[in-house]
This record gives structure tokens, sequence and C-alpha cells, in this order.
């Protein structure tokens, strides 16, 4: 979601005390900085128009010279009592009533673009902001009309979401709406246990060192990060690898097409942060593992092993259907078959034969 967030955000699932608020605080460390034009309350780019809001826009074309600031992304946080107005922005009351204008006053949306949208608890909140929040995710615009004002800007974010499944869930409708969902839980081998509570204990008595131990593998992944969101456009997808995506959908009885679309883009984005320019089957069980589990029709807490198990028995399925094909010799008949008609070139012909019979 870092590398392309039109991957439409993941969704944390676990028990209580497994890290999923401090895995949310750490990632943004890992994030660039950024350009941004400093008096915009968008974040716009301030240089690329198609990252500018419709203000920002206006000052170039009166020949304005946007400022520019380097800033970290930040994390903004959706509060569980959000309101449809705070989320989305609303008319400026103030400037509506001393000055006669009609002013936007942006919302949380316009401060999350181009930043990271945490919503802790999110199965706590309306059903109908979490469709707002999951429509702006997916467009990466947020289009807001309110009493004769309409506003369009910008709203590009990584949205991700965290929830303990034993006070409530989502409703299946909404899960769906998630590009991704990844389960966590409390660790259970000793070694790696005690090794939590080492570095917690060396946290807490040195942060700044602590930080600073591991400055260098996060500047590298950082590093990683950036370059695949480079190189996320050349990154080619084989026809194969879009029908294994397709049996995927198709055997684990997902419905509709959204399931295959997230598979094939988080795929994409998983090969482009490998620095290959090609998705493998690799890629895509991985993203797949973390696409299809919380769109099955039953949701049982063992959901996501199965799931697990049973993609990679259809990917052997899949590779022992395509050496049948590749043994099995094609008829001669085949090899010097006329090119077929376009089909609707066919349906006519037949159209035609039927009416002269």
């Amino acid at each position: 979601n870092v590398i392309n967030p039109r991957i439409g955000g993941v969704l944390i699932r676990g028990e209580r005390g497994t890290a999923k608020s401090t895995v949310v605080r750490a990632l943004a460390r890992l994030l660039p900085p950024i350009q941004v034009v400093p008096d915009c309350p968008f974040q716009c780019h301030p240089q690329d128009t198609s990252l500018m809001c419709p203000n920002c826009q206006e000052r170039l074309q009166k020949g304005d010279e946007l400022p520019r600031a380097t800033r970290q992304r930040r994390v903004v946080n959706l509060p569980i009592g959000t309101t449809e107005d705070r989320l989305l922005g609303t008319i400026d009351l103030e400037a509506a009533l001393t000055k006669g204008k009609r002013r936007f006053e942006p919302g949380l949306l316009a401060l999350a673009n181009r930043a990271l949208l945490y919503v802790d608890e999110v199965n706590l909140l309306s059903d109908h902001i979490v469709d707002l929040l999951l429509d702006v995710a997916a467009m990466g615009v947020n289009r807001v009309e309110r009493e004769g004002l309409s506003f369009v800007h910008p709203s590009s974010f990584t949205l991700i979401g965290t929830m303990n499944p034993e006070e409530g869930d989502l409703r299946p409708q909404l899960l769906d709406r998630f590009g991704l969902c990844v389960e966590v839980k409390g660790i259970e081998d000793v070694d790696l246990r005690s090794e939590v509570v080492r570095r917690r204990i060396a946290f807490e008595a040195d942060p700044d060192g602590f930080i600073s131990a591991w400055k260098d593998q996060e500047e590298e992944l950082s590093h990683r990060i950036e370059k695949a969101k480079a190189t996320l456009s050349r990154v080619q997808v084989p026809d194969r690898i879009l029908k294994l995506a397709a049996r995927f959908s198709i055997s684990m009885d997902t419905e509709g097409h959204r399931a295959d679309l997230t598979m094939v883009k988080t795929a994409i984005a998983l090969s482009a942060l490998e620095d290959r320019l090609e998705v493998s089957e690799k890629d895509l069980v991985r993203a797949a593992e973390m696409a299809i589990p919380h769109r099955l029709k039953r949701q049982e807490l063992t959901a996501t092993k199965l799931s697990t198990h049973r993609l990679h028995d259809i990917l052997e399925e899949y590779r022992q259907e395509e050496e049948v094909s590749d043994q099995t010799p094609r008829p001669a008949s085949s090899v010097l078959k006329k090119k077929q008609s376009p089909l609707w070139v066919m349906s006519i012909q037949q159209s035609s034969r039927s009416h002269m019979t």
C-alpha cells in the first residue's frame, strides 16, 4: 500500500497487545520525506499539477511561484466519533457569515493527502463513515457537494485500519472493500518472545540509542520503497499470472472481481520491491494470502490458515494442467487454421445464416 496506495488499504486484525498500533507508527519512519507546498492544507506537490488542489493550480495559472518545503510523511488519526463533515470537509461558516463567501473548509481527508491515515478500532466506526472512507481510498480523490458548494481535491493516502475481532467484526461488504487484510497474533516461540521483551526494555532505557542502532537498516528499507515506487509502472504481468489470479478467485469462491484486481496490483508492488520487472508465481501467492481470506464467505478463525493451504493446492493443480497442455500434441488442422474473424463479425455471419434459413 505504501508503494501503491490504489491497492485500497490494509486491515490488521489481531488480539490485544500484538503491537498493531506500533506497526503503524513505525511505518511512518520508513517513508521518505516529500516535497510539499507548505501553506497548502492538502500538502500539494509543488511541481506536479496532477497532484495539486484547485487553489494551487489557480496560483500557478496566475503566474505565482509556489513555495516549497520538505516534510516527513505524517500519520493522521481518524477518531471513532468522526462525523461526515469532519471527514470530508464542509463550508467555512465564518467566511460565509462575515464575508458572504462560500469557502471550503478542509476535513481529515485533506490532511491525509500523501500521508498515512490510521483508523484504530475501525470495526467500531459507523458503517456510513467506513463506506465514505473506502470510496475515497479507492479513487484517490475527495468530491464534496455541500449547499451549492462543489469542491474536488486530491486525497491519496495509505489507509491502515486495526481491530480486535473479539470486539466485533466488520460487515462482509465492508471487509471486501479493504484491499488487503492480515492477521496478527502473539508469538509462541520462546526465543522470539523473549527477544521482543529485550528490545522493548532497551528502547525504554535509551530511546535515542535504540533508534540510532537500527538507523542504517531503516534507511536501507526506505530506499527500497522509494525505488519500488519509481519501478512500479514498468513491471510486467504475464498472461499466465493473470489467469492464475482468476483461478485463485474462482476456486476460493470469492464474489466479484475485487480480489483479482487487488491480487495483481499487490503482486506488482511486491515485484517492484524485490527490484524485478516481471511478476512471478511467488509474488501472486503472497498477494493472494493477503487479498483473499477476508473475502471468503465463511469467516472462521482458521480461515487464513486454511485458505493459505488451499492456494498452494490450486497452484499445484494449475501447474499440472499446464504440463498436460504443453505435452498434448496439437491437431494438424489447428496449425493450418485460418485466422479467425473478430467476434462481432462472426456474430453477424451467424445471424445472416439464421435469416437465410
